[in-house]
């Protein structure tokens, strides 16, 4: 008999929003698979929604929120409490299987702890060996029972150490349709009727974790005075993850481009991105995202100088965005550290104004297709074959 058939219970740990999401549709094929499941663990808002009240919370999300070396280094006494206490939690609540979620830094040695102590492990997001740090997949291979992979490139690398790895494609590809009209989306913002026919209108997506926002929106902020130069009757359109985060964003934009005009939508980066004519916006999952919406785009990242130094020392690639990884070339512009100012935040998005590019379309489009392989249902069901393996 299988650990599933005797108590129903799922351990899941997400520490950011692409992480929230990815749970969340988990959660939700789980439930169809087996109807008496409940949950416990760290869980944002959209994995809490999709649980409905199958669900305890031992921590949220929010509280692991970090980012780059220096940022932790500056949280650690406090997350590494918090993951002793919540690996004690979870052992005593013995589920039938822990699902950690992206967050490896947190989530592997919780699986490791867990895995010695007889509950089986499952990381969904490949920790990005192939890319800095490969030794790591020895611990990867101690601490899990499968990894979920969300990248078709992964498994390959996996196979060669022999690790267990299945390659689910990304839930965004089922998510975002094929096409998804720019006239839908306006509508679905409600804009007025002059900003509904403009073709100047510039998203602006400075991320969704703290550090990340205090790095890239005045960065943003004032390169949108250089477009405004240029194009004086270009649109300034925002998504944030919340309304704290929303307020610090307006904070930071009016401190460093009074008088250009930004809106902010909470939750609706899908709409966000799809409305606009170009987008400006963090590397992370939003580059995959506005991607699968086949929108042009300037690829923006500024980390500390500890984790930037540190960085260029380990790192095996020359390329840090979901489009150009996928491709395997550089299909995308990606403005790095130094790289990521005003004037060449604003040179790059000129070019999407000025210039076409087809291919680039193309590409966007095979990509789409490739990572579309409903990922949510397949993620479910290899959590349930790792159980039903005893």
């Amino acid at each position: 008999m299988s650990r599933a058939s005797r108590n129903h219970l799922y351990a899941l740990s997400a520490c950011e929003a692409s992480g929230d999401a990815l749970g969340a549709g988990l959660i939700r094929e789980l439930l169809k698979r087996d109807p008496e499941a409940r949950f416990t663990g760290i869980f944002g808002q959209k994995m809490r929604a999709a649980a409905g009240s199958a669900y305890e919370q031992l921590y949220d999300m929010e509280e692991l929120s970090v980012m780059g070396i220096g940022e932790v280094i500056k949280s650690l006494p406090r997350l590494l409490r918090i993951r002793k206490n919540f690996k004690s939690a979870v052992l005593e609540r013995n589920p039938d299987v822990f699902v950690g979620i992206d967050g490896p830094d947190f989530n592997l040695s919780v699986e490791l702890f867990l895995k010695k102590n007889g509950i089986h492990t499952v990381h969904y997001v490949s920790p990005s060996v192939w890319a800095w740090r490969s030794g790591r997949i020895y611990k990867i291979k101690a601490a899990t029972d499968m990894v979920l992979s969300i990248l078709p490139f992964e498994k390959d690398f996996y196979a060669k150490y022999d690790a267990p790895c299945t390659y689910v494609g990304h839930r965004l590809a089922e998510e975002i349709p094929m096409e998804y009209p720019i006239t839908a989306a306006r509508l679905e913002l409600n804009f007025s009727e002059n900003v509904f026919k403009s073709n100047m209108i510039t998203a602006v997506l400075p991320g969704s974790r703290i550090a990340e926002i205090t790095f890239l929106t005045p960065e943003f902020a004032e390169a949108s005075y250089l477009l405004q130069k240029s194009y004086p009757g270009m649109r300034f359109i925002c998504a944030a993850t919340s309304l704290a985060k929303a307020r610090l964003i307006s904070r930071l934009w009016r401190e460093h481009a009074p008088s250009i005009p930004l809106t902010i939508w909470i939750g609706k980066s899908h709409a966000v991105m799809a409305a606009a004519n170009a987008v400006i916006l963090s590397s992370g999952t939003a580059t995959l995202e506005a991607m699968l919406l086949k929108k042009r785009m300037v690829v923006c990242y500024i980390i500390s100088k500890i984790t930037a130094m540190i960085g260029k020392r380990v790192l095996k690639v020359d390329m840090y965005s979901l489009p150009n990884l996928l491709a395997g070339r550089r299909i995308v512009p990606e403005l790095i550290q130094d790289d990521c100012n005003p004037v060449r935040i604003c040179e790059e998005v000129k070019k999407i104004y000025t210039q076409e590019n087809r291919e680039q379309m193309m590409e966007f489009t095979r990509i789409h297709k490739e990572l579309r392989i409903a990922s949510d249902a397949k993620a479910a069901e290899a959590v349930l074959k790792v159980i039903a393996a005893g």
